[in-house]
């Protein structure tokens, strides 16, 4: 077996309804008074925070809600969240939201405690600031950012880089389905779909899979191939709500320690001249990269398919067919996520016109941190090639 490492976070916390007792899971673990609450707006504004921010109050901490996040998040909103902690003197940081809250409340952490400027964290392994406390509290089962030591920042009009450091892992993940009940069908297959993503590239990345980070894949994947479409129907159903939420996270630990690859690459894009949501991206451009990457990975994906049907994800093929079948029924299932779910599934659909697709091939090549994971070398041809068949 080859030598491997794997990093977590120390401690998660699921169970429906524990965002209401939120002050007491930190005044169990944490010291001090002060805590800022990183989310959006539309979070604050809806009320879904209040039980939260009720129980912080109850259990003496005084809470500065910092939510001015907006999706795909630039440098100068991450630095003046920064600013407001410092403001603040928070003590304790905590990130309750979707991916790009918790992407935010990483970096602030490390930016309120320290002096290192943000310019020098961009790529892997740079923090070298110490941190606050940091807990992470997702209300949607997607990015699995609350068990992942990455964030994504947007650092020109178009172009997104990634600082990835063992000190982004959170201290605590928080787990609880209440705050995913009644999300839209469109945002929980586009989560949901993302996270199948996180497991998929897991199982196939060219560097750094490991039996732990495989284990995690194939059980993230099986939940979430059963419960996708239960999910999306029934936004209260209860057990298809846990199983989505335990199942991002899953996918969330195994990309933490196998990186994701070539869909990631090409979806960065899609989002930063289309703003395009991230989950849609992945969506729109897997089917294409799977077919793409069917010469080195049909056996992964045939495993894959596997799991799929033994979760009752999808019809067939049986276990005893030929690989080359299993994998094929694997990369057409993932094909018909976007239909059966509702969502867009062609570029066109989503403003992209074909003159766009040169550029966007072009700032996918600029993805070295991603492109190097997958498991068939993508060039500039290959790139526009994948565009082109999605489009």
């Amino acid at each position: 077996m080859s030598a491997f490492e794997f990093q977590t976070v120390p401690a998660i916390t699921m169970r429906a309804g524990a965002a209401r007792q939120l002050g007491e899971l930190l005044r169990e673990r944490f010291r001090g008074e002060r805590v800022s609450v990183v989310t959006d707006s539309f979070l604050h504004r809806s009320g879904l925070l209040g039980p939260a921010l009720e129980n912080l109050a109850a259990h003496g901490w005084q809470v500065d809600v910092i939510d001015d996040v907006v999706a795909d998040p630039p440098e100068h909103v991450v630095l003046a969240a920064a600013e407001r902690a410092r403001a603040h003197r928070a003590q304790v940081v905590v990130g309750l939201g979707g991916g790009s809250s918790m992407d935010v409340a990483k970096l602030l952490a490390v930016l309120a405690a320290g002096e290192q400027p943000l310019a020098e964290m961009y790529g892997v392994g740079k923090v070298t600031s110490k941190r606050l406390p940091l807990v992470q509290v997702p209300t949607t089962a997607g990015t699995g950012s609350e068990v992942t030591c990455v964030s994504i920042v947007t650092t020109g009009a178009t172009t997104k880089s990634g600082v990835v450091s063992p000190a982004l892992f959170a201290d605590l993940a928080v787990l609880d389905a209440e705050l995913t009940y009644g999300l839209p069908p469109a945002v929980t297959a586009a989560t949901g779909i993302d996270a199948m993503v996180h497991a998929i590239e897991a199982y196939t990345s060219r560097h750094k899979k490991n039996p732990l980070s495989d284990n995690l894949a194939r059980q993230a994947l099986g939940l979430l191939s059963a419960h996708l479409l239960r999910a999306c129907d029934d936004g209260h159903d209860i057990q298809a709500r846990e199983a989505m939420l335990l199942g991002a996270m899953l996918a969330g630990q195994a990309f933490a320690n196998a990186p994701v690859a070539a869909v990631h690459a090409l979806a960065y894009p899609l989002g930063g001249h289309f703003h395009v949501p991230h989950g849609l991206s992945n969506a729109l451009v897997l089917p294409q990269v799977l077919r793409f990457n069917l010469p080195q990975a049909g056996g992964y994906y045939a495993e894959l398919a596997d799991v799929v049907v033994a979760a009752g994800g999808m019809n067939g093929p049986a276990p005893s067919a030929s690989r080359e079948a299993r994998a094929q029924a694997f990369i057409d299932y993932c094909g018909q996520l976007s239909a059966v779910t509702g969502i867009p599934s062609r570029l066109r659909d989503v403003g992209v016109g074909e003159g766009d697709l040169d550029r966007l091939a072009e700032d996918a090549m600029l993805q070295t941190r991603l492109l190097v994971n997958n498991p068939r070398e993508v060039g500039l041809d290959d790139a526009r090639a994948i565009y082109a068949a999605a489009w």
